[in-house]
């Protein structure tokens, strides 16, 4: 089941980003007292009364100003960014929350994104959705609070006078925002490979699709960020059913601009959780950058399978040596993930592309392999044999025995003497062992050590 989202919408200068660390319990997001800080991508998890949801934290400011030049309230130089934020959070979302000032009062900003709001809204069963509910913030006073009462008049509905900062009542506007949840249907098993397209704009994830499909699936531009939603497609190859999820370009933090891509962003990373397997796009004509290397740390981040595409590779210039310099390039960057395949393709002529679909389900299949307690303890005994682990002020590390706890990802629990004695160096040791017997080609390995007397 997916969790439902909740939005935070509104102009500048509200309390957004506060009221967002409010309820995710962390300093997630930048704070500071000048209109449009909040330039980045931003959306975590939260939880109320054992109720977890994702929040999403939005910019309001046009990004022309670069978000330094303080504006005045209410001015009509950012209602076109705030208005494009707030209609991609009624397509988005299954709850809005309208960040309103309770210092300022009603202002024309605020009365023009009720209304595209309450003009955005469609109709489940008669009645409005998704909910929207006016928070009106930096009431820490009395009177603060009961000047609240004038945020009526923007039409939609009650308005919950709150302190972010300090956390006054927004446990009531949380009560209310989760009994409004929609229910959630469990989903349909689908036992198809997951497989998502991602990499930062115009990698030619769009073109991709379509020589995979072999058909017009998706819209095909070099204009960076096309696609705006992380769609899926169904086939099945060599009788194994596939659901393709192509993702709009994730780019790096900083870089994301406020409104329909920051949003576009949130579906492509709620796409990555539910893949099986990566296939992370890189442009060959700009080479690997540091939003590959990124965007890969996030694949890291999910314990997802990967495949690395250098796409457009038929636009390079080559000589004997160009594949194996670039090679070594990805390789050093991304030196976190030196278990992933990489293949040369062009999207766009269908080089190697062929080769795609059957790497990504020969990573999948090993990320299912499961390795029996017998062979594993064989392959840890040979191991420390060749190098035993060090000691640390005068005491040895002690593996007693190992076993496989779980697949998808490899999960290996060692059960050890003490395991702070257990260095992140030698578990890489012993991880890289683990891979030159078995493979587990384009996964990622989790190996954790449980001190014996634990075992109760």
């Amino acid at each position: 089941m997916t969790k439902p989202i909740v939005a935070l919408v509104g102009r500048p200068n509200v309390g957004k980003s506060t009221f967002f660390n409010r309820l995710t319990g962390e300093r997630l997001a930048i704070v500071d007292d000048t209109p449009g800080t909040t330039r980045d991508r931003i959306f975590a998890d939260a939880e109320w009364n054992g109720i977890p949801f994702t929040i999403i934290d939005t910019g309001g400011l046009d990004p022309s100003h670069g978000g330094k030049t303080p504006l005045s309230i209410g001015s009509a130089e950012f209602i076109d960014e705030i208005r494009v934020q707030a209609k991609m959070a009624i397509q988005d979302s299954d709850i809005v929350i309208l960040l309103c000032d309770g210092e300022t009062g009603v202002t024309a900003a605020d009365k023009e994104v009720a209304e595209l709001l309450r003009r955005s809204q469609r109709k489940v069963n008669g009645t409005p959705y998704p909910p929207v509910f006016v928070a009106v913030n930096k009431c820490e006073s009395a009177q603060r609070r009961s000047q609240a009462a004038e945020f009526y008049e923007l039409g939609l509905g009650d308005p919950y006078a709150i302190s972010a900062i300090h956390g006054t009542d927004t446990g009531d506007l949380l009560d209310v925002i989760v009994a409004a949840f929609p229910e959630q249907e469990p989903e349909e098993p689908d036992d198809s490979v997951k497989i998502a397209i991602v990499g930062k704009p115009n990698a030619g994830k769009s073109s991709l699709l379509n020589r995979l499909l072999g058909k017009e699936r998706a819209i095909v531009s070099p204009i960076a960020g096309t696609t705006r939603d992380a769609t899926d497609s169904k086939l099945e190859f060599g009788g194994v059913p596939i659901t393709l999820i192509d993702t709009a370009g994730i780019r790096r933090r900083g870089r994301i601009d406020p409104g329909v891509e920051k949003f576009s962003v949130v579906r492509s990373f709620k796409a990555l959780e539910r893949a099986d397997v990566a296939l992370l796009m890189i442009d060959a004509e700009t080479g690997i950058t540091a939003q590959d290397a990124h965007i890969a740390g996030y694949i890291l981040d999910e314990w997802k399978s990967c495949v690395v595409l250098v796409n457009k590779w038929d636009a390079i210039v080559k000589d004997n040596y160009t594949m194996e310099t670039f090679t070594r390039t990805i390789r050093q960057q991304l030196n976190f993930m030196d278990y992933v395949p990489l293949l040369f393709i062009s999207a766009k002529n269908g080089q190697r592309v062929d080769q795609v679909l059957p790497l990504a389900l020969q990573v999948q299949e090993e990320r299912l392999m499961r390795l029996t307690t017998s062979k594993l303890n064989n392959l840890l005994q040979k191991a420390q044999d060749v190098h035993p682990a060090p000691s640390q002020a005068g005491r040895q590390l002690k593996i007693y025995y190992a076993t496989q706890v779980r697949s998808d990802p490899p999960t290996f629990l060692l059960f050890v003497n003490d395991p702070t004695l257990l260095h992140f160096t030698y578990m890489r040791f012993l991880e890289n062992r683990i891979r030159e017997e078995y493979g587990f080609v384009g996964t990622p390995i989790r190996v954790v050590a449980k001190s014996r007397r634990d075992e109760d």
